[in-house]
């Protein structure tokens, strides 16, 4: 098992530290996680959209939760004890419980959730607030070498 020292990134970066602690936390977390149970997808749907979907197949829609929580994305199943008494030959479809668990970016959000076909497709878009994007800074221009500003020649009338 590898292990990694993040403490050159603390000393050397200023606000960062929520991005060492999530390195720290996925790397921890990784092998704790059931494996690749349930498969998923993530994918980019457009320059800010994005889409997770889950194969959640043997659950029903009330038996899924969907929940953002301090930009963690969580996503559960339990199946509900129908108390029918069943034998199965071969019993390849997995219905165990699970909680999948994904970190969200500052700015990211949900827009909406659906199952289809064994399938649970969550769409998030990155809404970057007006304050924070680029933006141009225009350069005032000035008419003496040392940099104050040039007066206006104002024409006399007599």
């Amino acid at each position: 098992m590898r292990t990694y020292d993040f403490t050159p990134l603390y000393r050397a970066t200023v606000g960062f530290d929520r991005m060492a602690d999530l390195l720290d936390r996925v790397l921890d977390s990784e092998p704790a996680q059931t494996g690749g149970y349930p498969p998923y997808n993530i994918e980019k749907t457009a320059e800010d959209g994005y889409r997770i979907s889950v194969a959640v197949a043997g659950f029903s829609e009330g038996e899924l939760s969907v929940e953002v929580r301090q930009n963690a994305l969580v996503i559960s199943a339990a199946k509900v004890k129908d108390g029918a008494q069943r034998t199965y030959l071969h019993r390849g479809i997995a219905t165990r419980s699970f909680e999948k668990t994904f970190q969200l970016a500052d700015h990211v959000h949900v827009t909406g959730a659906q199952a289809e076909d064994g399938m649970l497709h969550i769409d998030l878009v990155r809404e970057v607030p007006e304050a924070l994007k680029p933006r141009q800074i225009e350069i005032a221009r000035t008419g003496k070498p040392n940099g104050t500003p040039a007066l206006e020649a104002q024409s006399v009338e007599a």
